[in-house]
């Protein structure tokens, strides 16, 4: 037990300090970039890149772990801890156990607690992109609907509707509220339906209210033709307004995806990604299995260099397989637990059939 306990904490050091160096760099790389394409000063820059880091560094975990137990392997196997853990009676599989239960926990706690921290800090830096001028996001789904919002120089609106069709151009049961430059709503409008055209919102069974009057139901109008609401909005404004599913936190999917469903939109990108982050501790588990096939090995034998770049290479193979499957997946071409689960699954029992064979020749 305590040489279990030692390896699980040198396995750790480990992997914080390649993950502190890899942090170090995308902030210092980051920090640079902001300098030169926000013009802020050097805290703003600094403050931006801390809200736009985290996600750059989520989204190469599995290589962050691949790095981190082939160092712990070469320093096991230089300061030959590795022949004497051999001599002690222990297997390698036996030697793995320890590694490869603490790369589950990381990835729990990466799914559970690194990944909601990721979509705060990407919506913070989403709004302040907005705020520099950037165009933000239109679009957002409740548990009540569908909202947009759109805006020229006489004022903003907000529109709310039930229910779209999947491009979100053609709208069930839609409530229209202007309001002036100053914010102050001066009308409603309610429709059974709303369609996008070229410039304008084309608006059926309508009926208009004016907010600016001292009794708006007085003066309420029924329309006998279609309201024409002059837009901004563009199919492609509207498409790109959905939030990436890594902006969603992990724990806020599920109702996420309903509300989706609900307003008649697919959410099977966001089910692809939900599972994949459920899969993402056993991917992390597979990244150490590979780097173990090649570099577990005493240094004496030679071609270090050699098992490094091959463990390097299989574990980008299979971080390109598990993008390639998740390109797949949201494109409804294979199923979505199997884009999901079938390249950790692969990758593991792929590197134990490695491990045996040289276990057990």
């Amino acid at each position: 037990m305590t040489l279990t306990f030692y390896i699980a904490r040198r396995f750790l050091q480990m992997y914080l300090l390649v993950f502190s160096v890899f942090a170090a760099i995308l902030l210092l790389i980051d920090v640079i970039d902001q300098l030169r394409k926000s013009g802020v000063s050097l805290g703003g820059a600094m403050y931006l890149s801390l809200l736009n880091v985290p996600e750059s560094l989520y989204q190469i975990l599995p290589l962050i772990m691949i790095l981190s137990a082939i160092a712990l392997f070469l320093g096991l196997a230089r300061s030959s801890e590795l022949v004497v853990v051999r001599a002690a009676g222990r297997s390698g599989l036996q030697f793995l156990l320890a590694p490869v239960v603490m790369a589950l926990l990381i990835g729990a706690v990466a799914v559970a607690v690194f990944n909601p921290l990721v979509a705060a800090t990407s919506k913070a830096y989403d709004r302040l992109a907005a705020q520099r001028g950037q165009n933000g996001s239109v679009l957002s789904i409740s548990e009540d609907g569908l909202w947009m919002r759109q805006g020229n120089e006489a004022g903003q609106s907000v529109i709310k509707a039930e229910r779209s069709n999947p491009a979100a151009t053609t709208l069930q049961v839609v409530t229209v509220i202007s309001f002036a430059p100053d914010g102050t709503p001066v009308e409603r409008i309610e429709a059974a339906s709303a369609e996008l055209l070229p410039g304008e919102w084309l608006l059926k069974g309508a009926k208009r209210w004016s907010l600016t009057d001292q009794n708006p139901e007085l003066s309420a109008q029924a329309a006998a033709a279609d309201i024409r609401l002059p837009t901004d909005l563009t199919q492609d404004r509207l498409r790109a307004g959905f939030a990436e599913p890594s902006a969603v936190a992990f724990w806020a999917l599920p109702s996420y995806i309903k509300a989706l469903e609900r307003a008649g939109f697919s959410a099977r990108n966001y089910q692809v990604w939900m599972q994949m982050e459920l899969a993402l501790p056993v991917l992390l588990a597979a990244m150490v299995l590979i780097a173990a096939g090649f570099t577990m090995r005493h240094a004496r034998f030679g071609k270090t260099g050699q098992m490094v770049l091959l463990a390097l290479l299989g574990g980008f193979l299979i971080f390109f397989l598990r993008n390639f499957a998740q390109v797949l997946g949201q494109n409804g071409q294979i199923p979505v637990l199997l884009a999901a689960w079938s390249p950790p699954i692969a990758a593991t029992f792929l590197a134990l059939g490695l491990l045996l064979h040289l276990e057990d020749g």
